[in-house]
């Protein structure tokens, strides 16, 4: 999400044949950048292909045609911008380890980065907030979940990301020049750092953690048989037994959010810390990149689980199969 460090810290420094390591000649390092790119690419492109599908599953498939749904291909088409406009980038200035592109792209690369990661993250948000109103309030919200509805939840999603993305413009371009080799983001200003990570991963994390317990808690079947005990009328109050369609993408929802945390937590936790300990905490640069290469791959996995485990999607990608194949 924020500019990478060098994967290949050792190929960026000075060093003199007698303090580097024989095996680290120029062919070995030369072959490993070769090796890097190319894993980095298949990600990249993998990432493309497979938000490309969910895309084009959804618009192809009418069963699939449905608000929930609709926020879903948001999803899909946010981790798509990301494995366009942010990654490739991010490919080439990690091999480099200098940035070649000039300060215009450079704020159009950094800003593209923290617009579309915080979106794609934001995203998980309004559909797990979308999941839990269809469950606890089943009977109001059916009335009320609509394409318009879901159009409103991803411009909401846009502009909270836009608003967390912009202040770096502000105060970059006294830098321009000093800058033009390193395309980074001023961490010397700590308000901003508190700003942007809480409101691109820690709240949206909490909420996520809250949702997903209360929708939970809302289909544990002794949960609402103890209720019914207590002679809670819970259909008047939308708490209803959801059907095995929602049971399940409640599963997938459940999947989603640990893959989220597991790919984005290590590099908020550092992007957090390091700014306000400075030399006082321990880094290093290779942990670093391989944090924020983690949360890139946060945009390939959301498709992958999605094609995996939702029946619907399952469904309609057998049935293209079928198609391609009788044509």
């Amino acid at each position: 999400m924020f500019p990478l460090l060098s994967l290949l810290l050792m190929s960026n420094r000075s060093l003199n044949a007698s303090e580097m390591p024989k095996e680290w000649d120029e062919g070995t390092l030369l072959g490993l950048k070769v090796s890097l790119a190319a894993i980095l690419a298949v990600i990249t492109l993998a990432t493309m292909l497979f938000n490309m599908f969910v895309i084009i599953t959804i618009i192809l498939t009418r069963k699939l045609h449905t608000p929930a749904n609709y926020l879903i291909g948001s999803l899909a088409a946010t981790d798509l911008l990301v494995s366009i406009l942010v990654m490739p980038i991010s490919i080439a200035y990690t091999i480099s380890h200098k940035w070649n592109f000039g300060q215009i792209m450079c704020d159009i690369w950094l800003s593209s980065d923290i617009t579309c990661c915080t979106a794609s993250i934001l995203h998980l948000c309004v559909i797990a907030l979308d999941r839990y109103w269809a469950i606890t309030d089943a009977l109001e919200y059916t009335k009320r979940r609509t394409a318009s509805r879901a159009a409103l939840m991803i411009t909401v999603v846009w502009v909270i990301s836009i608003c967390i993305s912009m202040p770096p413009l502000f105060w970059r371009q006294a830098k321009a020049q000093e800058e033009i080799l390193h395309c980074v983001v001023n961490t010397d200003q700590i308000s901003y750092t508190i700003y942007s990570t809480c409101g691109a991963f820690y709240i949206p994390t909490v909420l996520l953690i809250i949702l997903y317990g209360r929708i939970y808690v809302a289909l544990d079947p002794g949960f609402l048989s103890r209720h019914r005990c207590m002679g809670s009328d819970l259909p008047r109050k939308g708490i209803l037994i959801p059907a095995a369609r929602e049971r399940k993408a409640t599963k997938t929802l459940g999947i989603i959010l640990g893959a989220f945390i597991f790919c984005w937590l290590p590099f908020f936790v550092v992007s957090l810390v390091l700014p306000i300990c400075h030399e006082a905490c321990w880094s290093h640069p290779i942990l670093l990149d391989i944090f924020t290469w983690l949360g890139y791959l946060n945009s390939l996995i959301n498709p992958v689980i999605y094609t995996a485990f939702n029946e619907d999607f399952k469904q309609a990608f057998q049935k293209m199969i079928r198609f391609k194949k009788c044509s």
